[in-house]
Order: structure tokens, then sequence, then C-alpha cells
């Protein structure tokens, strides 16, 4: 199993080292990465979380639906007390602290997932559609929780509105649903949901740009994290810790919460353990909020989970 785990680890390290050498030898500007942080943001991830919530059918997500609750709730549980944790007690910025708390809080689903899963539980469609299902349930469910935020302080810093948030709310909402890294799944579900199908020759043709998100995606957190200096800390470490651990068991209660067992519980439990991913850090970039501590949770968790997943892929084996 921990071959298995090295095995679906070794390329995410692979590309973010090549990206991390890229900008370290100066091949791309490391310091201006927005024309790579728009094709990723607003192309390549869009069109693959797109391609696969409008070809997962509105039956088979339906059917998902419990998988779907626990991990919405294991994600959001996670994403509010990280959050007040990190702007109450550690006094961080609202904004870097929604990076840090969705990079910990959004598992890195795209990359791991299937692998992890299906060494676990057996390649086939329940598996694929699993994943599939993690991924929009992320994109949707998690990411306007971030991008609302950004939004937020990034209106007050040029003073379009001082209001409260409830106030700017609905502004803050239309500007984080208009994203395509947000409106991408969201169509894709809505087609889904009224029994859509799109023609092949369209999915065929952004199929390439599915295929390069995790790639591209990968790239480009490498090339951010060589314009930086890691530095550990008590944020970093307590972070990381809520990712690997924690998290996974409030997942687990969660689901001794609604009584689940079998394959829906152990992959809720694996898909909430999984390392940190990479959205939160791309996001951040994406509106010039550097968060160091996220940079730092996303290597560190990414190494550890070498030792965390066998855990629970262990302790699952009995559900």
């Amino acid at each position: 199993m921990t071959y298995v785990i090295v095995h679906a680890l070794a390329p995410i390290f692979v590309i973010m080292l090549l990206g991390f050498w890229a900008g370290k030898a100066k091949m791309v500007d490391n310091q201006n990465v927005s024309l790579l942080n728009i094709f990723v943001m607003d192309f390549a991830l869009p069109a693959a979380l797109f391609s696969a919530t409008v070809q997962t059918p509105w039956s088979g997500i339906v059917a998902q639906s419990p998988l779907i609750v626990v991990l919405t709730l294991g994600m959001w549980i996670t994403y509010v007390a990280l959050y007040f944790l990190a702007t109450g007690v550690f006094k961080k910025s609202p904004q870097d602290a929604a990076v840090l708390t969705l990079t910990v809080a959004l598992p890195n689903y795209a990359a791991l997932g299937l692998p992890i899963l299906g060494s676990v539980l057996g390649d086939g469609s329940s598996t694929s559609l699993s994943v599939a299902v993690s991924i929009a349930c992320g994109s949707v469910l998690m990411t306007p929780f971030c991008l609302l935020i950004l939004e937020r302080e990034k209106a007050r810093a040029s003073g379009e509105n001082r209001g409260s948030t409830l106030s700017m709310l609905p502004v803050l909402m239309w500007r984080s649903v208009k994203k395509p890294i947000v409106l991408g799944p969201l169509l894709g579900v809505a087609l889904s949901a009224i029994g859509v199908n799109m023609p092949e020759l369209l999915l065929a043709s952004i199929k390439p740009l599915g295929l390069s998100a995790t790639a591209a995606a990968l790239f480009l957190t490498g090339v951010i994290l060589s314009a930086r200096k890691l530095k550990l800390n008590t944020m970093v470490v307590s972070a990381t810790i809520a990712k690997l651990l924690i998290q996974p068991f409030i997942a687990w209660g969660i689901i001794i919460a609604f009584g689940l067992h079998g394959s829906v519980a152990i992959t809720a439990i694996l898909m909430i353990a999984l390392s940190a991913g990479f959205f939160g850090v791309v996001f951040g970039n994406r509106f010039n909020v550097q968060s160091p501590d996220a940079e730092a949770v996303l290597l560190l968790s990414s190494v550890l989970c070498i030792l965390s997943l066998p855990l629970f892929i262990t302790l699952t084996a009995g559900l």
C-alpha cells in the first residue's frame, strides 16, 4: 500500500519540482505568473471540472448523496474552525487565513483521489464517479468560501464598498459565481440535472484542456513556491495535523452519526484523508495574496500523507 501511495504522489512532486526548477532557473518569471494563472484558473481547471460533472449522470450524483454530505460537512467544519483559529489566535489577515484554510479543508481529490481509491476499492465506474463527485463537491461548495473573503477584502482595499459583509454579499456572490472555476462545475451539475447530453465534439474539443489541468496547476504551484522561503511554525504544524489527522476523524464521526458503512464510509474517510490541495495557493496568487503557511502545509502534508494514509486505510478495513 505504501508503494501505491508513493506511486500516486510521485507525479505531484515531479511536476511541482519541475515548476520550482523553472522558477529558480528563471526559465519562468516566478514574480509574475499571471498568464499561467489565467490559463489554469480560467481555462484548464474549469474545463476539467465541467467535463467531470456534465458527464456524471444525475442519478449517479443523487446516489452519491451520503458521500456528498460527509465530504461537505467534513470540509465546512474544518474550514470554519481553522479560519477562526488563524484569525483569532494566530492573528492572520482574512486573505491569508482564507487561502490557508482552503488549502487545508479541500483535499487533493484531483491528483490523489483515483489512485488511492482505486487501489483500495478497485478501479471501476463507481470509483471514478465518487472521485468526480468529490471534485465537483469541493469546487462548488468549498471554493466560494475562499473567493467571497478574497473578493470582500479586495473590494474594501480598493474602497469600492466599506459596508458589512452581509450588505456586500450579493455582489460578492455574483463575483464568485461568474468566475470560470466555479461556473464550470456549476454549469456541469445543472446540465446533468436537466438531462442535457453534451455533443461529443464539444467534449472532445475541451478534453485536452481538462487533461492539462492538474499538471498545469501543479507546475504553477511549483513556480509560485520557487519565489518563496518556506518556514515551519506553530500555525503550519497545527494546520498539517488538522489536515492529516483531525479532519479524517471528523469525517469518521459524521459517518458514525449517520450510521454509514461499507464502501461509502471507506470512500468518504479516505477522500478526506488525502493531502492538502493546491487550489488555495493558486487562488491566493490570483488575488496577489501570499500565504507562506499554506505553501508549507501543501508540501508538508503531501510528504507526511505517506504515513497517515496507510493508517486510515488500515483503520477503515473493518467498516
